[in-house]
C-alpha cells in the first residue's frame, strides 16, 4: 500500500501539471440489469505507456454472490503501440482508490488522527482502511454499512489484518469520534449527517461517481475545504459537487485544489486543527495506468505473470 500511495502521488502530480492525456471517461448505462460500464483511456508520456480500463458496475451482483465491480486493464507501449499487458482490474481499482485516499489523508488530515470510520464494507472500504492506516497511527476503526452481516465480517477481517480494533456501528452518530471518514458506497443520498462531524475531520469521498449519486451532505461541502482528484472530472461527474453547484450553494471556485497541486507543493494542504477537509474522487485513469505500470515493472523483476502470443 505504501508503494501504491507513492505511485499515486507521482500520478496526480503528472495530472495536475498537465503532463498526462486523460479524455473524460465514457459511460454506458444498462438499466434493465441495474448496471453499467465505464471506459477509461489515458496516456502518460513520462511512462511511455497508453492504458485503457474497462469497468462494469452491477448493483445486483452481491445478491448473486458476485462482486459489484468487475474490471480489466490493458497497457500498450506508447513508442511502438505494442500490447504490454492485460491484467485484472478489480483489485487494482480498489488498491489505487485506497492509495489515493491514503495520499489525501496524508496531505489533509490532522497528524494526530487516531480514529477512522469507513462507510461501506465492500472491497473498496477495505483498501480505504488499509491506506489510512499506512499514513496515520490509527488506534481504532469503525465500519458502518446497511448490511449488518457484511459489516461484522469486515470488522473481523480487518481487525486481524491490521492488528487494530475494528467495530461495526449502526448509526452515524459514532462519526463524532473520528478524525478521518471514508465513504465507499453507491448511495444516491448522503450517508451521514453534517451534524455528526467532529471539528478538524477529514473526509475521503470515493463512492459516488455520477451526477445523481451523493454520499456527502451539501452542508458539509459548503463549509469544507474541498480538494478533488480532477477538477474537470468532478465538475462533470461528481454528484457531491454538482448537486450543491446546481442549488447555488457553491460555485466552481469552491474547489480549493486538485490533490496533485498539494502533492507538488504548489498549494497548501491543511491550515488549521479545526478545519474540515474533503477529498472528492471520481477516479481517474492516470491512477490505473500508473498502478499497472508499477505492477508490470515489479512482475518483470520477480518473473511473474504469463507471456502470451496474440
Amino acid at each position: 500500500m505504501k508503494q501504491a500511495i507513492d505511485t499515486m502521488r507521482d500520478a496526480f502530480v503528472q495530472l495536475s501539471m498537465n503532463q498526462a492525456v486523460v479524455p473524460l471517461r465514457l459511460g454506458i448505462d444498462i438499466p434493465e440489469h441495474n448496471g453499467g460500464a465505464l471506459f477509461m483511456p489515458v496516456y502518460l508520456p513520462k511512462n511511455k505507456q497508453v492504458g485503457l480500463k474497462v469497468v462494469s458496475v452491477f448493483k445486483n451482483n452481491p445478491e448473486k454472490g458476485l462482486p459489484m465491480i468487475h474490471a480489466m486493464v490493458m497497457v500498450m507501449d506508447a513508442v511502438n503501440g505494442c500490447p504490454l499487458a492485460v491484467m485484472d482490474g478489480e483489485y487494482l481499482t480498489a488498491l489505487r482508490t485506497g492509495a489515493a485516499s491514503g495520499l489525501a489523508t496524508d496531505l489533509l488530515s490532522r497528524k494526530d488522527a487516531e480514529v477512522v470510520t469507513i462507510i461501506g464494507a465492500g472491497v473498496q472500504g477495505k483498501t480505504q482502511l488499509e491506506a489510512v492506516c499506512a499514513v496515520r497511527s490509527i488506534k481504532k476503526a469503525y465500519i458502518l454499512d446497511i448490511d449488518l452481516q457484511r459489516a461484522t465480517e469486515f470488522a473481523k477481517e480487518m481487525s486481524e489484518r491490521l492488528s487494530i480494533p475494528v467495530d461495526f456501528i449502526e448509526k452515524s452518530e459514532m462519526l463524532r469520534q473520528s478524525y478521518v471518514i471514508c465513504t465507499a458506497t453507491s448511495s444516491h443520498d448522503p450517508v451521514f449527517s453534517d451534524n455528526d462531524l467532529k471539528p478538524g475531520v477529514h473526509i475521503n469521498g470515493i463512492g459516488s461517481y455520477r451526477p445523481d449519486m451523493q454520499e456527502i451532505p451539501v452542508e458539509t461541502i459548503v463549509r469544507a475545504k474541498v480538494v478533488v482528484d480532477s477538477k474537470e472530472s468532478c465538475l462533470s461527474e461528481a454528484g457531491d459537487i454538482i448537486i450543491p453547484l446546481q442549488e447555488g450553494l457553491i460555485d466552481e471556485n469552491h474547489i480549493y485544489a486538485e490533490i496533485g497541486e498539494i502533492a507538488a507543493g504548489s498549494k497548501i494542504g491543511r491550515e488549521s486543527r479545526k478545519e474540515i477537509t474533503v477529498f472528492k474522487s471520481v477516479g481517474n485513469a492516470v491512477q490505473d495506468l500508473a498502478a499497472a505500470s508499477r505492477v508490470i515493472e515489479t512482475a518483470r523483476v520477480q518473473n511473474l505473470g504469463t507471456e502470451i502470443s496474440l
